[in-house]
């Protein structure tokens, strides 16, 4: 009996994002740092991608052979010859490092035509765009946490990127965690939010943790109690749907303990703290790639 087929626009583009990154199709990862493995070995985990299809450049040779020891890679230093076996390439080259890498004529000339994504933070589609003007660019910030299958990325589309395209985009970074789409306009606030954020977070769950501690918890148990409470929490928000106010609510009693906590944290003004926090990264992640 034939397969059912469906007729859902955004399932049918979904299909053929994963044709693309089927068959004999070439993934190229420019500069495959810790970002870079994260993200190849998440394709690996979800059957994205076969090894075979992945090439990978890295400066130091011993890097390359690293990386083809552990996950069965094409490795290369020799970026332009990467960049013309690709039919995908995800840059993951630092802010500093972006432009002497791809606005080059042999770089431009290689990937004229194809799918180009970078995680530079700071650096524009525009600016991209202007070095690569004949690719379709797309720009991603993805977190940390996406070393643990649990990480967050937005993808930003250029002016020639078809719906295709970023589904190809979409497939790649969901194989690591959770992925949307915004305008490029908002990419510095996200770097500030989702890529500084594991920063801000850590912070918070050692202080809370040292709270324990002053409570006489080893420190070890109030840092598994801190962390899985940090863990739960958030997935609450992300699985009910519920505003974190909502939430709260439903831990805080009239004359409890917690409300007792809470305007401890209100005066000291955490609130204020933690925003003018993102504020801040925003306007240093708007520097990064800039001359």
């Amino acid at each position: 009996m034939p397969a059912v087929r469906s007729t859902d626009p955004a399932v049918i583009r979904r299909q053929a994002a994963d044709t693309m990154l089927d068959g004999d199709r070439t993934l190229a990862v420019i500069g495959c740092g810790t970002m870079g493995e994260a993200i190849v070995r998440g394709l690996f985990r979800a059957g994205r991608l076969p090894p075979g299809q992945v090439l990978v450049t890295t400066r130091r040779p011993e890097a390359g052979t690293a990386l083809t020891a552990r996950h069965g890679v094409r490795a290369t230093c020799d970026n332009v010859a990467a960049c013309r076996a690709a039919d995908v390439a995800l840059v993951t080259l630092k802010p500093q490092q972006l432009q002497s890498v791809i606005d080059t004529p042999a770089v431009r000339a290689a990937l004229a035509g194809k799918l180009v994504i970078s995680i530079a933070a700071g650096v524009r589609l525009d600016q991209i765009g202007t070095w690569l003007p004949q690719s379709h660019v797309i720009r991603a910030m993805p977190n940390t946490p996406c070393l643990i299958d649990e990480g967050m990325t937005v993808i930003a589309r250029g002016p020639s990127v078809a719906d295709a395209q970023m589904d190809i985009a979409r497939a790649i970074f969901e194989a690591v965690g959770r992925c949307i789409e915004l305008d490029d306009r908002h990419m510095d606030a996200v770097t500030s939010l989702s890529a500084s954020g594991p920063a801000f977070a850590y912070v918070i769950l050692e202080a809370l943790a040292d709270g324990g501690v002053m409570m006489g918890l080893r420190r070890d148990v109030a840092m598994q109690i801190a962390a899985q409470m940090f863990q739960g929490a958030a997935r609450m928000v992300l699985e009910t749907g519920l505003h974190p106010s909502a939430l709260k609510d439903q831990v805080t009693t009239p004359g409890g303990c917690t409300i007792a906590g809470l305007l401890t944290m209100e005066d000291g003004r955490i609130r204020s703290v933690l925003a003018r926090a993102v504020e801040e990264a925003a306007k240093v992640a708007g520097r990064l790639g800039q001359a």
